[in-house]
């Protein structure tokens, strides 16, 4: 299987990797790095919009496994995400990309609320756009947005930049003998629960046609070469 032509893309990131080699919060320098990847991929012409999660500064599950109600954990979540989208947009306009963030929980001092038709002017005009704070709701996990945000932007893929080169058919930070996919369907990765993106996520992808690609976004120049059709990746689409 291999990706169609791609114009759009929307890059989900977890919030973890902009911890870099720290054990919380966001490393700047790392950050840098990460805005000179999106930066070569957008000068090849992409349109790109952009996800990040939170989990380097809070992440609401965990807060609710430790007696926190669900909710106002999930809602402490989507804030976190907004800390790193303004980080991003930070560190891209640095280097001269020019950049809008909008949230799906509207605080207009420092972001635009999500509208899609303005999202879509910016992408149109060249800006990146980075979407925060999810879908806006509790019970929802940012692989959720990030697959919300990808179909109604139209995206031709999801791409999701992890500290994995792939999908595998276990945890291969934990198993040795892991194997690891080149290309999957969405029904077998639901269906034996791979651990890909969260359940709706998938099934998003899936009913929208919308190809996920996996891949390590912690290597060096691997965005542009995932991008290409090249570097170690696992694509997730319908055989």
């Amino acid at each position: 299987m291999s990706l169609p032509t791609i114009k759009r893309v929307l890059l989900k990131l977890s919030g973890e990797v902009l911890m870099g080699g720290q054990q919380f919060g966001i490393d700047p320098a790392f950050v840098a790095e990460l805005a000179k990847e999106v930066k070569a991929a957008k000068d090849t012409g992409l349109e790109i919009c952009l996800v990040i999660g939170g989990g380097n500064i809070f992440r609401g599950m965990a807060g609710a496994a430790q007696g926190m109600d669900r909710a106002q954990a999930d809602y402490m979540g989507m804030l976190a995400t907004v800390m790193n989208a303004l980080a991003m947009q930070n560190a891209l306009e640095q280097i001269g990309v020019q950049t809008r963030v909008q949230s799906a929980i509207e605080m207009d001092k420092v972001c635009e609320p999500v509208i899609r038709r303005r999202a879509e002017r910016h992408l149109e005009k060249g800006r990146v756009v980075i979407f925060a704070a999810g879908v806006g709701a509790p019970y929802f996990t940012t692989d959720s947005g990030a697959a919300l945000r990808a179909a109604e932007m139209k995206c031709d893929a999801l791409l999701k930049g992890t500290s994995v080169d792939g999908v595998y058919d276990s945890d291969p930070k934990h198993n040795p003998d892991a194997v690891r996919f080149d290309a999957v369907t969405y029904d077998r990765v639901l269906a034996d629960n791979l651990k890909v993106m969260d359940a709706s996520a998938v099934a998003l992808c899936r009913d929208n046609q919308i190809p996920i690609v996996v891949f390590s976004i912690r290597e060096k120049g691997n965005l542009a070469r995932v991008l290409a059709g090249e570097g170690v990746q696992t694509i997730v689409q319908d055989s």
